[in-house]
């Protein structure tokens, strides 16, 4: 039989960065395109219009990449 998928939850440090990372992003007019959790890091994946990819990590830490 098929194991049922495992569903990830964020930290709450990662909750709290993500909605502060979704608040500045939007006061520059970005959108946000995809929000999601990687299952196979635990990190929080948001893709934004203009090219710009938000890491969040499960400790809270944000890496904005450039795509």
């Amino acid at each position: 039989m098929h194991e049922p998928p495992q569903t990830s939850v964020p930290t709450p440090a990662q909750l709290r960065k993500c909605y502060e990372v979704c608040c500045n992003l939007t006061r520059f007019y970005r959108s946000i395109n995809l929000l999601t959790l990687d299952p196979r890091y635990n990190e929080v994946y948001i893709l934004t219009s203009g090219n710009l990819e938000v890491l969040i990590s499960p400790t809270g830490d944000a890496r904005y990449l450039p795509l």
